[in-house]
């Protein structure tokens, strides 16, 4: 017999399963361990809430279906129905009930589902960065596009997603709002049994580079991203990238959420000044509402009418400093032509850029 562990709460990265039943239970957990593979186990769905938008899959009880329907937690990707020797309706309707990718039915499925849980457990370890501002106009998206531009020069593959609303498009920024290809609409709009590959295959590969893909908007009605959306992208990106970047709303929605849960860095983008400070200090409150002991760093921008520095500005929030970003008093007329930062030394922010990457991937070599 396997011993039904409660981990709920142990954070990304491990598989979720979610049932009471204690035959699934020790057959499920059976097939984990024969894949060397941990899982998270609750019995309940609510004990499942913290994790389950950031799980990279969640595994089903059949017998948990009208417990997880009745709490109403979020549509999203990467759920498999497990079942035993039930192939008949009632099955495949509560499987469209939660929005389930797949039915597995055991014993006839053991070797599917030994290998898509031995999928989820091995993720490549791909840095995921939230850039977010901490008042509007900070220029969080100038760093996510700058950021993602000097990954490209040095021959990464990045993944740039617009998470932000209301920021007016990453697309535009980058002169690509013709492009064809995928949008935030698209995936939203998708049935939950689309194959991921082929709907985000579809993004749009820059010009700047056909390693830069960009995930945004239209301009369409859409206005928040469904947190199933970003769990889909960001498992696409984690797995076919070397670095995601996310420009974020200050006001995290579940979207948002989901890409914090990954527990990557978080650039907070702030002015020299003293009311940019204190509007980044409910910034910040909003991110750690939304995720637990997050990795917000500083990212201060001249110029300092005042005077104020960029340690002052990182001591005054409390959170360590990232670095500072000089003046560009050429930076908003290049914006306005569809010129973002490119990855030259000679632009303040590429400059950062290339400081945060190789401390970054320095940090993870050593890790």
């Amino acid at each position: 017999m396997y011993e039904h562990v409660d981990t709920a709460g142990a954070g990304p990265g491990l598989p979720l399963l979610i049932t009471g039943d204690p035959d699934l239970l020790e057959e499920t957990l059976r097939l984990a361990d024969a894949a060397g593979v941990s899982l998270e186990v609750v019995a309940e769905a609510g004990g499942a809430r913290s994790s389950w938008p950031a799980a990279r899959l969640v595994l089903v009880g059949f017998d948990a279906v009208a417990d997880l329907v009745r709490r109403r937690l979020p549509r999203r990707g990467g759920v498999v129905l497990v079942a035993r020797d039930l192939d008949d309706a009632t099955v495949w309707e509560a499987a469209g009930s939660v929005g389930a990718e797949h039915v597995a039915f055991l014993p006839d499925a053991t070797q599917w589902l030994t290998r898509r849980i031995l999928q989820a457990a091995a993720p490549r370890s791909v840095p995921v960065v939230c850039a977010v501002g901490g008042r509007g106009g900070a220029g969080a998206s100038t760093l996510a596009v700058a950021l993602s531009l000097v990954a490209v020069a040095r021959d990464m593959r990045c993944m740039l997603i617009d998470a932000d609303p209301l920021g007016g498009g990453l697309d535009l920024m980058l002169g690509e709002e013709s492009a064809a290809g995928t949008r935030w609409s698209d995936v939203a709009a998708a049935d939950p049994a689309a194959d991921p590959d082929l709907l985000l295959g579809g993004m749009p590969r820059l010009r700047h580079g056909a390693v830069l893909s960009l995930l945004s908007w239209d301009r369409g009605d859409l206005l928040e991203i469904p947190a199933e959306a970003m769990t889909v992208a960001l498992d696409v990106g984690r797995r076919d990238a070397d670095l995601v970047v996310i420009d974020l709303p200050r006001r995290p929605d579940a979207a948002a959420a989901v890409a914090l849960a990954c527990r990557g860095p978080v650039l907070l983008v702030v002015p020299a000044e003293v009311r940019a400070t204190a509007a980044a200090a409910r910034v910040v409150a909003a991110v750690e509402q939304a995720c637990i002991d997050p990795d917000v760093r500083v990212v201060v921008r001249g110029p300092a009418p005042s005077g104020l520095s960029a340690h002052v500005v990182a001591a005054g929030l409390g959170l360590p400093l990232a670095g500072h970003v000089r003046a560009d008093r050429s930076l908003a007329a290049a914006l306005e032509r569809a010129q973002p930062p490119g990855p030259t030394g000679r632009s303040p922010w590429a400059a950062f850029c290339h400081r945060f990457l190789d401390d970054l991937f320095s940090d993870r070599q050593a890790s």
